[in-house]
């Protein structure tokens, strides 16, 4: 009897952990979603990014000052190494990633990013030496073929500059693998809430002053729809996703966590068509889910 309740309290916290992983990935697939509508107000890639940072940063602060109490202060070292973190993982790829969707879709934006756990083994094998089994060959080509066969089709359907958008997102997929492929040492030394509050204020802070380097500040006066987006953008689609990830994380496990992550692109491409009117074809459908087959087989590999 008192096994059955325990299986029963396990199943429970699972299926919790699940649902709550699920949420953040559909919500961090959301800011495509949210940035598109916010370009339909004239904002560039600059101006959008920092007032995403700029509502998000209080947040952070304050995770960041609550994972300080009681923690091990950090050396020097470690400080410039979560500057240069932040400034790769959350500034340039974030940066990246808003100006390519000036020129793609949501869609496309999603299933490119996606390709990142992809990226850190290319990375892994070319710069660590690391070996490649036939499983993660069949996993990189299979997502590789899904993702050729959206661009191609996005390319034919999407206007001049689709190759240019393409190559912002894959530049901010690269840019969040080498983070990842970075940050592992740091993790285990800071933790991973911490260094993700940490890293963001860091982006925060570039972005917003790249905004006061390149942009006039009469830019910070927008009509109320692009505060009222903005606002959810960094709270539902930035702070909130990191949260629940990381509860995710803690109840189910990293692996299980990432598996439901790839319930992401597919969410954008039913949102983009949703909310955006983005035609949803055979050829995008077929695409994603070889993306997703693809994924799915790396995830399959034990490290």
């Amino acid at each position: 009897m008192t096994t059955a309740i325990l299986g029963q309290t396990e199943r429970k916290t699972f299926l919790i952990g699940l649902a709550i992983a699920i949420s953040g990935a559909i919500l961090f697939s959301t800011k495509a979603i949210v940035a598109k509508l916010i370009y339909r107000y004239h904002v560039d890639a600059v101006t959008l990014i920092a007032f995403r940072m700029l509502f998000s940063l209080p947040f952070f602060v304050a995770i960041a000052f609550w994972q300080m109490r009681g923690a091990t202060p950090l050396s020097h070292a470690e400080r410039g190494r979560i500057v240069v973190l932040g400034l790769l993982g959350y500034y340039l790829s974030s940066f990246l990633d808003f100006l390519g969707l000036q020129y793609i879709s949501a869609g496309l934006e999603r299933l490119i990013l996606f390709l990142t756990p992809s990226f850190v083994l290319l990375i892994s094998v070319i710069f660590l030496k690391k070996s490649i089994s036939r499983l993660e060959w069949c996993a990189l080509l299979t997502s590789y073929f899904g993702m050729v066969l959206v661009f191609v089709h996005d390319a034919r359907t999407g206007g001049p500059n689709v190759m240019l958008g393409g190559a912002f997102v894959l530049g901010s997929a690269v840019a969040y693998a080498l983070y990842l492929l970075a940050s592992g040492e740091m993790v285990r030394r800071v933790g991973a809430l911490r260094l993700v509050a940490y890293a963001m204020c860091v982006s925060s802070v570039a972005c917003i002053g790249q905004f006061l380097l390149l942009r006039p500040w009469s830019l910070l006066v927008q009509p109320a729809a692009v505060y009222g987006l903005s606002m959810f953008n960094a709270f539902f689609c930035t702070v909130l996703p990191v949260c629940l990830t990381m509860v995710a994380v803690s109840r189910i496990g990293a692996g299980t966590a990432s598996q439901a992550g790839m319930i992401g692109p597919v969410s954008t491409l039913f949102l983009g068509a949703l909310i955006l009117d983005e035609p949803i074809t055979a050829i995008q459908l077929a695409g994603t889910a070889l993306v997703l087959a693809g994924v799915y087989l790396l995830s399959r590999k034990k490290i």
